[in-house]
């Protein structure tokens, strides 16, 4: 019990700090927040970046709202492994197949019949070219087979590269913003790569929205 106090007080306290350090704002352009559940699919390109989805959230969505996050990085010290598992509750992959014993796949879908919602990056790693998105990984694909009345809902995270560039350890104070769009789901007949390109140009697509 006392654990769990302290974790959300710690929510709480990274919540209030992402806001004061980037105005964050979030934007629902394409939909609403409701409590439907849902998978979010985001851009990467800072290991802030899930906070900032997570700190637009009204606080009824968001302790129901899960990051996917890999294990080799939240697992590395002490801190790091209590605000994965106990504050943030991410659903926390590893990305070496060699040696995982947990399909990834599996995971997010044991993490949605419990009625969470996700925050899931689909680019699979940090995106430091000039490419709006890389290639999508092909997670969010079987996620949207293995449970198409999900909605899958884009948000583009901007501003944040900035805010935590890679190699930094202190964070430089900047606007930023979290755009939500309309929900996609997979359609009938649908392959592997035809969805997640559509996926992806939704997802930059509110890129070039914000930048309008």
């Amino acid at each position: 019990m006392l654990k769990g106090w302290v974790a959300w007080i710690a929510g709480e306290a990274i919540v209030m700090f992402a806001r004061l350090l980037t105005a964050v704002r979030g934007v629902w352009s394409g939909t609403g927040p409701t409590r439907r559940q849902r998978v979010y699919f985001a851009n990467h390109t800072s290991n802030g970046d899930f906070v900032l989805v997570w700190a637009v959230l009204p606080p009824a969505l968001r302790y129901r709202t899960r990051p996917v996050a890999a294990a080799d990085y939240w697992l590395t010290s002490p801190l790091r492994a209590f605000a994965g598992r106990d504050v943030f509750r991410a659903v926390l992959i590893d990305r070496n197949p060699e040696v995982r014993e947990d399909d990834p796949v599996s995971q997010m879908i044991t993490a949605l019949d419990e009625g969470s919602s996700l925050i899931l990056f689909p680019e699979g790693k940090r995106n430091m070219g000039d490419d709006p998105a890389l290639p999508f990984k092909s997670g969010l694909y079987h996620v949207a087979r293995n449970r198409p009345e999900i909605d899958l809902v884009p948000a583009w995270i901007e501003n944040m590269n900035h805010v935590i560039p890679k190699g930094e350890i202190m964070p430089v104070p900047l606007l930023c913003s979290v755009r939500f769009g309309d929900a996609i789901h997979l359609r009938q007949g649908e392959d592997k790569a035809t969805f997640l390109e559509r996926a992806r140009t939704a997802l930059v697509a509110l890129s070039e929205e914000g930048g309008a």
